[in-house]
């Protein structure tokens, strides 16, 4: 693999880690799957690109994908604990909402950012090539956004979110109000998936409206992937495992793509994701009877 693969890898595995930190909202502390995230994804590129090329600051348009993003999760979870919709079901019906939304923000399937100025236009005054330069931003902003993740999950708030997807009646017995946390949290999950989006098209250089198929995939597959890796006992190293999952995602992805030997296309990006997604969750599995295995011999 090349120099420039391997940083385009890592760039686009820190934009997913986003993504990854949404999905770890919604389905490992909400307990709230959700394919929303099909949706809000090109959302947040949509939202972005039309203000973008309309003329506003990119810092306000990547705000109010972030935004928009936010509302969708919120529709999502007002359509099931409101209208009692089953969460699967709930989510799939704002997806496919929101594919319609995305035609009628951009007012056509596609919207170029080429020329335009982006979030990532200061970049270039830094004399670092932009494939060099792209990743360290994004590692930053990146960590911010899981240190920030972090403190919100150990404050009051987030304890009684976490509360709420682990067990819910006992939540709703000690006085937490459980819908309310449901409607934030989807509202934070699928703001940082849409941040993702706009942060995806600023640098890809253009916003389409199918840039949200399989990512929800993607995401779980981050997800599971980092939990595969590194143990999960804290938020810190549960938010940690997302980011590093997203990365080693990408990065597998990558080497196939790029191993001559496997003769892997682009056309096979699908089929590599479900193998590595089921490896991700069989190799726990696998680990174990070796980990008890090892721990017994120890205590003999």
């Amino acid at each position: 693999m090349s120099q420039i693969a391997f940083l385009g890898a890592i760039e686009v595995g820190l934009l997913f880690a986003l993504v990854a930190l949404g999905v770890y909202l919604s389905f490992r502390v909400l307990q709230f799957p959700d394919l929303t995230v099909d949706g809000s994804f090109p959302l947040g590129a949509a939202v972005c690109a039309s203000l973008i090329v309309a003329g506003s600051d990119p810092y306000l348009a990547t705000f109010a994908a972030a935004l928009a993003g936010a509302v969708a999760g919120m529709v999502t979870a007002w359509l099931n604990v409101r209208l009692k919709i089953l969460h699967l079901l709930a989510s799939i019906l704002t997806m496919i909402a929101l594919y319609s939304i995305n035609l009628r923000i951009m007012g056509r399937p596609n919207i170029a950012l080429l020329g335009e100025t982006t979030v990532f236009t200061p970049l270039d005054g830094l004399g670092l090539p932009t494939y060099v330069a792209l990743p360290i931003a994004l590692f930053v902003l990146v960590i911010v956004v899981k240190l920030a993740l972090d403190w919100f999950l150990n404050s009051e708030v987030g304890l009684a979110m976490r509360a709420t997807g682990v067990n819910p009646r006992m939540a709703r017995a000690q006085g937490i109000h459980t819908n309310r946390y449901i409607l934030g949290g989807m509202a934070l999950s699928n703001a940082l998936v849409a941040l993702a989006g706009a942060l995806f098209a600023q640098s890809q250089g253009a916003a389409d409206v199918t840039l949200g198929v399989g990512v929800i995939v993607v995401g779980l597959a981050a997800v599971i992937g980092g939990e595969a890796v590194i143990s999960t006992a804290t938020v810190f190293r549960a938010t940690l495992a997302c980011v590093i999952g997203s990365i080693i995602y990408r990065l597998a992805v990558a080497g196939a793509l790029n191993a001559d030997l496997l003769g892997l296309k682009a056309q096979d990006l699908n089929l590599i994701t479900a193998v590595l997604v089921t490896l991700a969750m069989v190799l726990p599995g696998v680990r174990m009877p070796f980990r008890a295995k090892r721990k017994g011999g120890q205590e003999t």
